[in-house]
């Protein structure tokens, strides 16, 4: 097997065709990896925007909770003053 390469590579052309190919398989390798991490990133982007409209409807609900009357009284007064 390995003297069969040899004897291929033994001709500067097949070492050329080799070289060259080699060469474009390393850069087509490159790009798809490139790429598997452009799509990677696309969906931790879209994941982190998703979180942070998640933390921002929380945390408008949190100071809704704040702002709530905290017994029977305060619901009356607030009622009263129209304040609701």
């Amino acid at each position: 097997m390995i003297g069969a390469l040899t004897g291929i590579a033994a001709s500067p052309l097949a070492r050329a065709i080799l070289r060259y190919g080699a060469i474009a398989l390393a850069i087509m390798l490159f790009l798809l990896s490139i790429h598997r991490a452009g799509e990677r990133v696309g969906r931790l982007a879209e994941r982190l925007a998703t979180r942070e409209k998640a933390n921002a409807v929380q945390r408008r609900m949190l100071e809704a909770a704040a702002r709530r009357p905290r017994n029977r009284d305060e619901l009356l007064d607030r009622l009263r003053g129209g304040g609701f």
